[in-house]
């Protein structure tokens, strides 16, 4: 069924993709702009993950530069039944975080700085566990390829500007189809990125909160990331908009039009359906990240429940 839905998703945006050549270029255009999105489809499929962490200059640590972070990504990936992903550090004062690559086997999983330094280390295991079950799910092929052709779209629409909007032929647009062109191109692409549908970060939620162990600790993890969203900027992702649906919230401040069309779910929502789930499963509530337990609470990677953060 993922295949399905990625091969369904790739050509609908390829179409896409072509309907903007065709606008700029007439037939020639159509023809450039199907050849240039078969090409990207293929370069995509192999190498659009190393696009994504180079777009958010995300650089691989190792048990050596970042020893708790690794281990807990080991871990829980063993918790999870998956191979261990490729970990990766993000300089970025926003807490947020996501995963990428074409298979389990070859996964990748990324955070920010600011996520280490503002939740603590289960709400940090909790968010681990999200991305992991998005590479479990097999999400991340869809995902990142989604972010790679979308981004070209909107290039391409821009593109447009310069070499579409002195036409007034039938082959071109003129200025005002130009205009258009390039307000209402993106916001289609974005329209078909929402193609993926928005249970999946559900189900994330649902399988991660089951990974950790714990979904009031991926619930405390997403109310505070959701309040530094609106309040950190995210420049690589307000300059790489088509790459927002990748993450666990959505990191664009909501100052420009990219966030009209937001994949994520409202993250109350998310919140509600965790702690529906944490009841589920016998477990405390949640009023503002504390829970009704004793004792401490142990993760997969074995350390008792931090009281302070990260670290």
């Amino acid at each position: 069924m993922n295949y399905l839905r990625t091969a369904i998703l790739l050509a609908g945006l390829t179409a896409l993709f072509m309907a903007v050549g065709y606008l700029i270029g007439g037939q020639g255009g159509m023809m450039i702009a199907f050849l240039i999105a078969a090409a990207m489809n293929l370069f995509s499929y192999w190498n659009a993950d190393k696009l994504v962490l180079s777009m958010h200059g995300a650089h691989e640590v190792d048990e050596r530069t970042a020893p708790e972070l690794f281990a807990m990504v080991r871990d829980l990936s063993r918790n999870a039944g998956l191979p261990m992903p490729r970990t990766y550090l993000m300089d970025n004062p926003q807490p947020n975080a996501f995963a990428t690559g074409r298979n389990p086997e070859r996964a990748a999983v990324a955070v920010t700085t600011g996520l280490l330094d503002t939740l603590s280390r289960e709400e940090v295991a909790g968010v681990l566990a999200h991305e992991l079950a998005h590479i479990k799910n097999r999400d991340t092929l869809t995902m990142t390829i989604t972010a790679t052709i979308a981004g070209a779209i909107s290039m391409l629409a821009q593109f447009g500007m310069f070499f579409g909007g002195h036409r007034d032929n039938n082959q071109g647009m003129g200025i005002i189809g130009t205009l258009l062109l390039v307000i209402l191109a993106p916001i289609a692409a974005m329209i078909v990125q929402m193609a993926i549908s928005r249970t999946r970060e559900y189900a994330a939620d649902r399988l991660g909160a089951q990974i950790a162990g714990q979904p009031e600790w991926l619930a405390s993890a997403l109310a505070k990331i959701e309040q530094y969203a609106h309040a950190v900027p995210n420049e690589p992702a307000e300059r790489n908009p088509a790459t927002a649906h990748l993450f666990i919230v959505n990191p664009l401040s909501g100052a420009r039009m990219d966030n009209l069309f937001s994949t994520h779910p409202a993250t109350e929502n998310r919140i509600a359906a965790l702690m529906e789930l944490a009841r589920e499963m016998g477990q405390g509530s949640f009023p503002g990240g504390g829970s009704s337990g004793t004792g401490p609470r142990r993760g997969p990677w074995g350390g008792s429940r931090a009281s302070g953060p990260w670290g």
